[in-house]
């Protein structure tokens, strides 16, 4: 196992190489210079010189990359030209509101899917497999903002029970801050809810067909034993991959999500850095983001390993 572990981890960090290389270097090659469409068309040539020379644009590409990339080992993402703050402080302060977001979403997802997966998955070809099936073939045919627009109007407008948007903040205490974040919640959970669901009973109707499955029943084992015990385990592995992907999209894909609940979150912050060209904040949420990603594919190979022991010895 502790093989396994080191050969994965050498993984992660050649990847987090690479994607930070790829980051920056696509960003060098939008057109136009930063710093004039920073200052605007109308601003002077000291102007831009100044903000270039601030910005570190006057030197090689390969040394700011360098620079960049060591200031990020050291936890610096720089100062954000537009609030003048660290990068890391815009972070932190956005990543209570995406980080929660994300996980009350993925255990919505999780608490929905693998119940219905196990469900339809015992109940292969009745009517409720059926049901359940089109139920998940609608929530993945339906845009999430376009959900997340209906929830806003029959819970926040029609009823009243919870907000419209915003957020209060947790010092407001835990409840306003998650009552705010229900329906934003739900609007990100069901889509992925309805994905996870149809591989967890993929999964575990091919789980069910092995032969080792048959021989636990020629045995006498109760069909709950069988497929609890013997079957459920196996057809995780491939669930937890797209637990792994889903929690990364989660809180990599808010953008849209927060910007129609106006949750001040990561998603809002990368799209006013956007719209205001401060690439040093792109960079260093991109980044932050795409390391997620890494880290948590890398827990998800553990988790297979540790599911499936075979793994260990590849």
């Amino acid at each position: 196992m502790l093989a396994y572990t080191a050969r994965r981890l050498l993984i992660v960090l050649v990847t987090l190489l690479v994607a930070s290389a790829i980051v920056f270097f696509v960003l060098e090659i939008v057109p136009g210079d930063p710093a004039r469409l920073m200052l605007g068309l109308n601003a002077t040539e000291d102007a831009v010189r100044a903000l270039r020379e601030q910005m570190g644009l006057n030197e090689p590409v390969l040394t700011r990359y360098l620079s960049w990339l060591s200031g990020m080992a050291r936890g610096d993402f720089g100062e954000s030209l537009t609030y003048s703050v660290p990068v890391t402080e815009l972070i932190a302060d956005r990543i209570v509101v995406s980080l929660p977001l994300a996980l009350l979403a993925l255990g919505l997802s999780t608490a929905i899917a693998i119940p219905v997966g196990i469900f339809t998955a015992a109940r292969r070809g009745t009517r409720a497999d059926t049901a359940a099936m089109a139920g998940t073939q609608l929530g993945i045919a339906i845009p999430n903002f376009w959900f997340a627009l209906l929830l806003v109007y029959v819970f926040a407008v029609t009823l009243q029970w919870v907000p419209a948007g915003g957020f209060p903040g947790w010092d407001e205490g835990l409840w306003p801050g998650l009552r705010a974040l229900i329906l934003p919640a739900i609007a990100l959970a069901l889509p992925q809810a309805a994905i996870l669901a149809r591989v967890a009973r993929s999964a575990l109707l091919e789980t069910l067909a092995e032969d080792y499955i048959r021989t636990a029943r020629a045995k006498g084992l109760p069909a709950n034993i069988v497929l609890w015990r013997h079957a459920l385990r196996n057809a995780m592995i491939p669930v937890l991959t797209i637990l792994g992907l889903q929690f990364a999209f989660l809180l990599a894909g808010t953008i849209i999500i927060e910007n129609v609940f106006f949750l001040p979150g990561l998603g809002q912050l990368v799209f006013q850095a956007i719209n205001q060209r401060d690439l040093i904040v792109v960079e260093g949420v991109v980044v932050l983001l795409v390391g997620t990603v890494v880290i948590v594919n890398f827990l998800v190979d553990l988790a297979y390993a540790w599911a499936d022991p075979r793994l260990r010895r590849r």
